[in-house]
Formats: C-alpha cells, structure tokens, sequence
C-alpha cells in the first residue's frame, strides 16, 4: 500500500500535515484508501457537503449503524459524532469502528448523566425507559428501550399504558406525549441547535416564502412544531422531498432543521426552491470533520471505538428491542 497508508505504524503522522494537502491530493488518497481496504464510509446527514460526497451510505445515525451491520467491511468509518459511532460499534461488536475527530461529541447526549438517571428510575420504579439514539452507550445499556426521531410515537405505542421516562430530548418528548398521550417523564435535556429555532424564524421564513411547505425536525420547541405543515426526521425530509418534486419545483419547502441537511437536498435539487428555516442551524461538532481528518482517519485508522462488553451488551437489547418492532422490508 505504499507510504501513504500507515495503519500500523509507530509514527502517527501529525494532522497539520494532512491540512497542507490541497483537496485535490486529499480526495484522492481517500478515494485511493477506500479502494485499497475492506472499509464502509457512513456520513450523516448534517456533515459538510465534501465529506458526505464520499459517502458509501448517508443517512440518519441509526439507519447508518443498521445498513452497515449488513455490510461485509471489516473497518466502518463513520462521519458524524460519538454517539452514532458508539451505536455502530453495539450493533456491529466484531467490526472496527473509527471517528475521524476526537472532539466530535453530542452534547445533548452529554446533558444526561447516569446517576441522574438511576436516581429517577428509583423515583418512579414501575417506569419504562425510553432513550433517543441520540444518547450514550452507558445511558442506553441503563434503558428498557431506544427510538429516533421517526420512530419515537411508534415505540411509545408499543408499550401500551406505561409510565414512561423519555431521555434525553425534552422536545422529543413532548412531542411524543402529545401524539400519544402517554404519561412522559422528560428529561430535561435538548438539541442546542434544533432548540434555538423560534416562532419568529417560522414568521419570517413564512413572510419571505409564503406559498412553500414548511417541514420541521422533531427536536424543535412545540412553537415551532405547532407551525409545521409536517413534522418528520432527516430521512423523512429527504423522502418528502424526493417524492414530491412537483411541489417543491412549484411552493417551494422550508427546513426547519440543521444546515448540512439543506445543502444537500440544495446539490441534488439544484432546480427545486429549497429554504433553510435559519440558515445559521449549524451543529459545530458535526462540521469538526473536514478532509485532512477524514483522509488521516482512513489511512491510519486513529479514533477507534470501544464499547466495554457488558455496556455493550445492554445497549444492544435496547437497540434490538426498537428494531425488533420497525417495519421490515
């Protein structure tokens, strides 16, 4: 493989050397490694628009992590933050899973701590646990079950007429608790960029584009949701978008969601009227990885993820416990 694929070495080339590279080499010793190793790319949707053009699979965390348990790579990069790592690492234990950045955490999934948690489960003992993906391995191995954002009404569902603890999106979780009455505990944590959209963003993107569809995430406050014409997650948006061009061709649509989402139904749909809610939605953690992390995380497979076994091992009943009541194809 040369001198340009160094995955054990004693040297860890630095990451300024990778940052001298003009994009041209960069693409091309990444596109070159690719080749060259048994390895799957998963990019998230909000990641920049030149790392998810390398993309093998681009989607939402979970479906990421799903898509690739079916894979027969033997190293998954994934380009997206901690925890959609540590949730491919649960669902596939015997395959190598590296983040390209260290410091590309979630830091709603932060905003719960595991003592916390326990203590409100013994506060309310006959309680369920349900836990958002978007969370920690530790949190999820403390949980009876986990859900997205597109499946979060549906699992509730499931569990019939349970006291039910919902971490860590309070938004989520109202929202959820208005679609099925059920009796929810939030946990007081949120999405920092989808919790900063407001009733006045909606206003002024409505005032500026009246005739366009407006789609919001989940994750928004209820003000924002309640002015939504469709709620749905990332890879709801881009199936709503996909199949109803002629709309979005003719009114347009506004997304009320991060930024990355946007430019890239902007690139695919370069004729469709396509709007951000706030064209500053923008989760600084997902756009920590650029090229030069991406290629050095390719070549020198750095920033593996380990999940202890026993952690792991909980978590996983959680995740399949959720996949378990998702439509099969």
């Amino acid at each position: 493989m040369g001198n340009e694929l160094k995955s054990s070495v004693n040297v860890i080339p630095d990451i300024e050397e990778y940052k001298k590279l003009p994009h041209e080499e960069l693409n091309r010793r990444i596109n070159r490694a690719k080749k060259l190793k048994n390895v799957v790319l998963l990019v998230h949707n909000y990641q920049r628009l030149e790392i998810q053009e390398h993309a093998d699979l681009l989607g939402d965390s979970l479906g990421l992590s799903i898509e690739a348990s079916k894979t027969d790579a033997s190293l998954i990069v994934f380009c997206g933050v901690d925890f959609m790592a540590e949730s491919a690492k649960i669902l596939n234990p015997e395959k190598k899973v590296v983040l390209p950045h260290d410091r590309a955490d979630c830091p709603m999934a932060k905003m719960v701590d595991l003592e916390g948690l326990r203590a409100l489960k013994k506060k309310h003992p006959h309680a369920l646990v349900v836990t958002y993906v978007n969370s920690t391995a530790e949190v999820k191995a403390e949980s009876d079950i986990c859900c997205t954002s597109a499946n979060a009404v549906e699992v509730v569902r499931s569990l019939g007429d349970k006291k039910i603890i919902f971490t860590p999106d309070r938004n989520l979780a109202i929202y959820t608790q208005r679609m099925t009455g059920a009796n929810i505990i939030p946990w007081e944590g949120y999405c920092y960029v989808h919790d900063s959209l407001s009733e006045r963003e909606v206003e002024l993107a409505q005032a500026e584009y009246p005739d366009a569809v407006f789609i919001a995430h989940p994750e928004c406050p209820m003000e924002v949701l309640e002015k939504a014409d469709l709620i749905t997650s990332t890879s709801g948006m881009v199936k709503w978008v996909d199949e109803n061009q002629d709309t979005v061709n003719s009114r347009g649509v506004i997304i009320g969601t991060e930024e990355g989402l946007v430019r890239q139904l902007q690139k695919k749909y370069p004729q469709g009227k396509i709007f951000p809610l706030f064209d500053k939605a923008i989760c600084a953690t997902q756009k920590l990885i650029t090229l030069p992390y991406l290629c050095r995380a390719i070549e020198i497979e750095q920033f593996e993820i380990e999940v202890p076994q026993d952690t792991r091992k909980k978590a996983y009943l959680a995740l399949k416990r959720m996949i378990d009541i998702l439509p099969q194809d």
